[in-house]
């Protein structure tokens, strides 16, 4: 039989183990949700976007290629949440390499 005291050691232990696991799970989360390579290329994205409303702002390009070029943005930032889903929400290196290489088309049709 187990005495009293053991009992409540092994129950502080296991209850120490799932708390620890628990942060830990909170740290990655916390982790994958900033991770580099997603966080560069959404920041090229939020920049693209602002460059976009800018220039439709001072006349230099139409609503419409505005709206246009606000729609390939849109469909980058798509394709990068689908791959960070099929990659316990990060993106691969070569994943960011295409984003990079998409937001560089859309990036040269800006201000023409």
């Amino acid at each position: 039989m187990t005495s009293p005291i053991r009992k409540v050691l092994m129950i502080a232990a296991v209850a120490a183990t799932f708390t620890s696991m628990s942060s830990n799970v909170f740290a990655e989360t916390k982790f994958q949700q900033n991770h580099p390579r997603r966080a560069e290329v959404n920041a090229r994205l939020e920049n693209q976007n602002r460059r976009v409303d800018n220039e439709v702002k001072d006349g230099q390009i139409s609503r419409s290629q505005g709206a246009f070029l606000h729609g390939e943005d849109h469909a980058i930032r798509s394709e990068e949440r689908t791959f960070a889903r099929g990659d316990n929400t990060h993106i691969t290196l070569g994943e960011q390499a295409l984003l990079n290489q998409q937001e560089n088309g859309v990036s040269r049709q800006i201000g023409r």
